[in-house]
């Protein structure tokens, strides 16, 4: 009888560790994210929004089993980013998201065996982040921004809206922006319609105030605003300079068209941080950044103010408006 007691007894000891370990809750992944808007920008937030859905969609619920510790370096801050960066790198995530150029390149230069996810970087093997877009090769992969052709289709959107057009200034920070990407398609694009394009570097809002004014001396001129994190974080600027010296503008991002811009030719960029999920999810299962490729655009959106269009004079040509996938009246 003692025996049995005995037995039992130990058979309950042995399986006391698995009916616990069975019980522990899910090990909670970390997610470091780092922002070039501000924490306090409704696109900030509609962005980190996407990345949150796109992640519940594949079984990672905040809170339950996964963290994310978000910081935001809004352009054209360098010095913040590369704070920040550290930070995040220090608290070892399994995983992290940065968007932009800089940032990517920021912690880049922090680590080589955390797995980064990249968002927004126009041009990634230029940049030393990847190898190739097919084997990254290295701890970064992710998605670019925009392939060099398309500062061509911006160029004959403006042309195509504003006929008269002689002139087009390219506003960028060299800092956050790779204008060489983008110069030989431009420049090419640009003698085929007879625009003389006028390279405009900016870093802060002064300079873009002080280049638009400068801009708007010139006969039948118009602006043509790249992917660029300090554009956007100071977009409302550029599209009140717009207006006040009525020039045709298209931009890459459909939020500077909602701030009352003409036009917007781009991708939608709270689904590219839905598409960031899966490479974010891919990696917290197993996956290596070097053997996921790197992803381009594949679909693109016309966003048209007819508003803004009207008080600049300009007649929204039928070719243009039948193929806009969004306008605002």
């Amino acid at each position: 009888m003692k025996r049995r007691v005995f037995i039992t007894l130990l058979g309950g000891a042995a399986a006391w560790p698995l009916t616990a370990r069975a019980q522990q809750p899910e090990r909670k992944r970390r997610i470091g994210v780092l922002m070039s808007t501000a924490e306090d920008d409704p696109e900030t937030k509609l962005r980190l929004a996407g990345l949150r859905q796109g992640l519940e969609k594949l079984g990672w619920l905040e809170g339950r089993n996964v963290h994310l510790d978000a910081r935001f370096a809004p352009a054209p801050n360098e010095d913040q980013a590369m704070v920040l960066a550290k930070e995040l790198v220090a608290l070892r995530p399994d995983v992290i998201l940065a968007q932009s150029t800089p940032i990517t390149a920021a912690f880049q230069r922090e680590t080589r065996a955390i797995p980064i996810v990249f968002v927004f970087v126009n041009d990634p093997i230029g940049s030393g982040f990847i190898t190739n877009l097919a084997r990254p090769g290295g701890n970064l992969t992710g998605l670019t921004l925009f392939e060099a052709g398309i500062a061509g289709k911006w160029l004959s959107m403006l042309k195509e809206i504003a006929p008269r057009l002689a002139r087009a200034g390219f506003i960028f920070n060299p800092k956050t922006t790779s204008f060489a990407h983008y110069v030989p398609d431009t420049e090419a694009m640009a003698a085929s319609l007879a625009i003389e394009l006028v390279p405009s570097p900016v870093e802060n809002a002064a300079d873009i105030e002080r280049t638009v004014e400068s801009l708007a001396r010139l006969p039948n001129v118009g602006l043509v605003l790249p992917p660029d994190a300090t554009t956007v974080v100071h977009r409302n600027l550029v599209v009140e300079l717009a207006a006040r010296h009525r020039l045709p503008a298209v931009y890459a991002f459909r939020l500077f068209v909602v701030a009352g811009g003409l036009m917007s030719y781009g991708i939608d960029f709270v689904d590219v941080f839905r598409q960031a999920a899966s490479y974010v999810d891919g990696i917290l299962r197993g996956d290596k950044p070097a053997d996921l490729p790197v992803q381009t655009p594949t679909k693109y959106e016309t966003i048209i103010n007819l508003r803004t269009a009207k008080t600049l004079g300009l007649a929204v040509p039928p070719g243009i408006l039948v193929a806009a996938d969004e306008v605002i009246e």
